[in-house]
Parts: structure tokens; C-alpha cells; sequence
């Protein structure tokens, strides 16, 4: 969930989670406490499949589609600030997991970051792997190995004037789009309609999000992207831009900012398919949408139910660790959906529309 502003304008641009969907009840009881509060609000805009050339077929506006009112990661940020119960500690790079007596000690290039009767692990990348190797827990460092991750690229781009886009209902231009039949983007969404709901006025920032198949192609190490390739793939990626609008080539009016991130641990590719991995015999566990998909709404749900697990096991007193064991010996299985990730109750309404569009055509 990162949003980035950039000032003075400012400019401000969505650049991971772009929307998310509530299947769930648990969630939705959560989301409704978000909306109470002013944190979320649904995203009224047109948003559709957009198709190399110019055609734009609109989705169905249910389920809701929800966004952070400033935002996405100002959702995130809200989390903490709400709660009285955990402490962060900023700038802190755990770097070594060492049991000791019945604890975990944990410590930052040496230095003593605090003793804890349990672990979680909220992190899907190469830094959880490393941690866990010698951490004396093999059967999560097991799990944790089992999974695949793709690469995404993200392009933010601001421009003076609206781009030509093709018009949804009632001709009214699209605000987000799933791209068909291009390599380099999956994903469009103009921010400045979705979070400021501003009409022509001012700059028009847009977030482009990659195919998966082109940030594998085009992946190097995110921390430092070298300046040929960060300029090799704004280039592909307004290519695509242009593809999927059917614009000619080389028509599409010059973005005056311009900013590429790759995500690359972006989303993932399969998964256990449950909520959670606790091993009671070394009190660790793990947490994160890919134990259950790839959407907003599967982080939560796995968060909240190692947290109702972790409750139950430590106020059993640990008399029965085997009993709580969960997701140990899960196998891991291919997981479908979008390049950016799944939205809960959108799929089915896409199959369905589908379908229909095949039995007219039938």
C-alpha cells in the first residue's frame, strides 16, 4: 500500500495497491469501520478492461471497489497510529533470530533489539529467507522457500493535458483499466480523478503497472536501478500506453515527471491457500495475502487469524504444542488472477460477463 506525493505541486500517485474489493464478512466489518472513520471511500469511477487498440468494455460497478481517501498508504499508516498495543521501531534492520531459553533474541548487526516469546514474519522476499536459515525453524524456512514471486514494474507519469482515452458509460473517460494484449502494461489509472476527483484542472498523474512476463525480462536489483534500463522501460511501458489507447506511434503527449519503481517481490505466483503458518515448538509465525491469494482483503484475513491463533496458544498455557501446529506441510499450488494482484467478487463478475458476451455471440 505506498502512495507517493510529490511536491510542490503536488503530484500524487498511487504505486502498489491501486484498489481493493470485500468478500469477506470479517473484512467487511472492518472496512465499514474504515468508512465510518473517513479513511476509505468507494471509488465512484469508471474502470473497465481496455484492449490493445482502443476498445474499453466497463465492469459493473458491484462490488464496490474501495480507496484510501488520501491514498493508500495513509490507510496503512492509520492502522498504527489507532493502536496502543504495538510499538515500531524506526530505522531497525533485523538481522539475526536467535532462541534462547524458551525466547526469541533478536539483534541488528549485533546490537540487542529486545527479547520476545514469539516471531512473526510479515515478510515475503529474499530478507525472511535469510533470516530463517539459521534461525533453527526449518519446517517454516521450508514454506517460505516453496514460494514464487513475479516482478512488477511501476511507471508514474504526470502530464499537462487529459490523454485521449476511450469514454465508458455514457462517454464518460475510464479511470482505471485492466490492459488486454499488451506486453509492457497491465494496469492504468489516472490518480488525479480517483483521489482528488478533479475534472481537467492541473496535472493528470497516471500510474502504469507492468505485465509480470515483462518485469522478469526486464528485472534488476530494485534498490539500484541503473539509469539505461529505468529509461528503457519508461520508454517500452508509454509504448503501451499508446498501443492500448490505439494512438499512433510516437503521438502521445510527453509526461513532464516521470518516476519507475520495480517491485521485485511484487505478487505472488502460488500458495498454500490458508490463512496462516504457526509452529508452536519454536513460537513463529508467518502472515501475508499470499497464504491466501494476492489482494488487500487476504492480507487482513491472514493477519487477524494468526493473531486469534497465536491468542489461543499461548493462553492454553503450550501444554499441547502439536495441536496447534498449522500449514507446516502445506503443499503449495499455482495461483491464478491478474498481474496486479486479485480483487475478491470482481472475478466472478468478470466470468459472468464473459459468459453472457459468449452466449450473445452465441
Amino acid at each position: 500500500m505506498g502512495t507517493r506525493i510529490i511536491d510542490p505541486q503536488p503530484l500524487i500517485f498511487d504505486h502498489a495497491a491501486q484498489f481493493f474489493t470485500v468478500s469477506d464478512s470479517q473484512f467487511a466489518e472492518l472496512v465499514d469501520s474504515w468508512l465510518e472513520k473517513g479513511l476509505v471511500q468507494e471509488w465512484q469511477g469508471i474502470i473497465g478492461k481496455l484492449n490493445v487498440g482502443g476498445q474499453f468494455v466497463s465492469l459493473p460497478s458491484s462490488p464496490p471497489r474501495y480507496v484510501g481517501v488520501n491514498g493508500m498508504r495513509p490507510l496503512a499508516d492509520s492502522l498504527l497510529s489507532e493502536t496502543s498495543l504495538v510499538n515500531v521501531v524506526r530505522p531497525c534492520w533485523i538481522s539475526k533470530l536467535d532462541p534462547f531459553n524458551g525466547m526469541w533474541y533478536l539483534s541488528e548487526n549485533g546490537k540487542p533489539q529486545g527479547q520476545f516469546d514469539a516471531i512473526v514474519i510479515a515478510h515475503n522476499g529474499k530478507c525472511a529467507n535469510r533470516l530463517l536459515a539459521s534461525s533453527g525453524l526449518p519446517l517454516i524456512a521450508r514454506q517460505m522457500k516453496r514460494l514464487e514471486l513475479s516482478s512488477i514494474w511501476a511507471l508514474l507519469a504526470a502530464f499537462e493535458d487529459p490523454l485521449p482515452i476511450p469514454g465508458g458509460a455514457a462517454s464518460s473517460p475510464f479511470e482505471g483499466a485492466f490492459v488486454k494484449g499488451v506486453d509492457s502494461v497491465s494496469w492504468m489509472a489516472n490518480n488525479t480523478k480517483k483521489l482528488l476527483h478533479s475534472q481537467n484542472s492541473g496535472p493528470h498523474c497516471w500510474t502504469f503497472l507492468s505485465t509480470a512476463a515483462y518485469g522478469k525480462r526486464n528485472k534488476v536489483p530494485q534498490e539500484n536501478i541503473p539509469n539505461a534500463t529505468a529509461e528503457k522501460v519508461k520508454v517500452g511501458m508509454l509504448g503501451g500506453v499508446e498501443a492500448a489507447l490505439g494512438l499512433p506511434k510516437e503521438s502521445l503527449q510527453k509526461p513532464f515527471y516521470t518516476r519507475v519503481q520495480l517491485w521485485g517481490a511484487a505478487l505472488p505466483t502460488n500458495t498454500p491457500g490458508i490463512p496462516c503458518i504457526f509452529d508452536p515448538q519454536g513460537r513463529a509465525g508467518i502472515c501475508g495475502d499470499w497464504l491466501l491469494g494476492s489482494s488487500l482483503e487476504s492480507a487482513a484475513l491472514s493477519g487477524m487469524a494468526l493473531a486469534n491463533h497465536m491468542a489461543d496458544y499461548f493462553q492454553s498455557g503450550g501444554a499441547r504444542p502439536e495441536e496447534f501446529a498449522v500449514g507446516l506441510m502445506n503443499e503449495f499450488q499455482p495461483l491464478g488472477g491478474h498481474d496486479i494482484g486479485q480483487f475478491p467478487g470482481l472475478e466472478s463478475q468478470k466470468q459472468t460477463n464473459e459468459a453472457q458476451a459468449y452466449e450473445l455471440a452465441s
